[in-house]
């Protein structure tokens, strides 16, 4: 299990010191986080490494999961669709289902804690117990909801508005709401299996084990099959490319248990690919960190054709290891990528062939985003600056103010 201190030589030691200074402060509050998975998708990846360091810090942490049948989280992937603007079709019963979860929730979950932190719009409802309980409520919001089907955000906003604040990752990401807002990006774990140095015989031997070739160049896009990551925007793309280059795409995803489309996804991703020898699609359970890290390693060049995105986390990741990413100009892409500088934006498939054919062609360039890439994460998303703002956060909670931006 790591500590605390391994963080220092990645972010010096008045950082850890300052973290230990604001836990110190917290240190008789209890917490809990809860979302809707524990496994899969960058909320469950970041509770899992944020809690034990915020239990060694002296903050009393604890993470809980919604439980939900296939009704609820077909309701909760459209509800995420419609967020991000896409039309969904909703029916009386499908709000019956969300209320019904959360009422069953409500009569099983502890949720007595100083500091209660609600992820996402799944576990939304439970602030219901907020009243009779006299706790603070945060809830934090990990997608794009800047342009929402507005009858699903009008349903979401009666429940948001009964937290004492709320987060979002960036300004073009919030809504305007009757509580303050706080703006706090995701991170990375720089010591995580996902993220820490590899040497090139592990990634080797890994390759081997997952029987990806390495006599090409990789292209390699990692992603839960989902329609706004845009699979088949990829495969077009660097079939287009490939008329030019000589590489590989690897599209490597995996399911979530919130996700009841990824499997449909997946067939069409599988028939769109067809017989074509240089795309491999490897479907790995969402523990794959390490194989993760090999991949990505192992790559040429990242992809992350998302046509919405929330924050993107994948990117975070690759650019930390200093490879040169391709990815839609979304959501909070831009965050993380100045174009041309620390990585390359596009907004349509033949700008996405267009620069996979340069970088495969450019290395040096590519090198020189990479480069840039890793020092724009190692300065602003990483864990222990996330850290900083959550404490920050919760300190804030029992000051009056708005939290305009940690």
């Amino acid at each position: 299990m790591l500590k605390i201190n391994d963080y220092e030589p990645i972010v010096g030691p008045q950082v850890l010191e300052e973290l230990r200074l604001l836990a110190g402060q917290l240190s008789k509050k209890r917490v809990l986080h809860v979302n809707s998975t524990a496994v899969g998708g960058g909320v469950a990846e970041i509770l899992s490494r944020m809690v034990p360091l915020l239990n060694e810090l002296g903050v009393e942490t604890r993470w809980d999961v919604i439980k939900g049948g296939e009704d609820f989280y077909a309701v909760t992937k459209k509800i995420h669709n419609a967020l991000h603007g896409h039309k969904q079709t909703f029916e009386a019963k499908d709000y019956d289902v969300f209320l019904e979860v959360q009422e069953k929730n409500l009569k099983e979950m502890s949720l007595d804690e100083d500091i209660v932190f609600i992820h996402d719009p799944q576990p939304v409802g439970l602030v219901k117990r907020k009243h009779s309980l006299q706790n603070k409520w945060l809830w934090r919001c990990h997608v794009d909801v800047s342009t929402p089907d507005t009858n699903v955000w009008h349903f979401l906003r009666t429940f948001v508005e009964q937290y004492d604040k709320s987060v979002f990752s960036a300004p073009i990401f919030s809504q305007v709401l009757s509580i303050p807002q706080a703006l706090i990006c995701p991170s990375i774990d720089p010591l995580s299996e996902k993220n820490r140095e590899m040497p090139q015989e592990e990634i080797d031997v890994i390759l081997a084990r997952l029987s990806i070739p390495t006599d090409k160049p990789l292209v390699t896009q990692v992603s839960r099959f989902d329609r706004l990551k845009d699979p088949l925007g990829v495969i077009k793309a660097f079939e287009q490319a490939q008329k030019y280059v000589e590489a590989r795409l690897l599209l490597v995803g995996g399911t979530a248990d919130d996700d009841p489309e990824g499997a449909q996804v997946l067939a069409e991703v599988k028939e769109a690919a067809g017989k074509n020898p240089d795309i491999i699609i490897l479907l790995l359970p969402p523990t794959s960190h390490i194989e993760i890290n090999a991949i990505q390693r192992a790559s040429t060049v990242i992809l992350q054709k998302s046509l919405r995105e929330g924050f993107g986390l994948t990117i975070t990741e690759a650019l930390w290891k200093g490879k040169p990413v391709i990815a839609g100009a979304v959501g909070g892409i831009p965050l993380q990528i100045t174009h041309k500088y620390s990585g390359i934006l596009t907004h349509s498939i033949e700008g996405t062939s267009y620069w996979l054919k340069q970088l495969l062609q450019e290395p040096a360039f590519g090198k020189k985003l990479g480069e840039n890439g890793r020092e724009h994460v190692r300065q602003n998303f990483l864990l222990t600056r996330h850290l900083r703002e959550y404490l920050l956060l919760f300190l804030s909670l029992y000051h009056k103010g708005d939290v305009v931006n940690l």
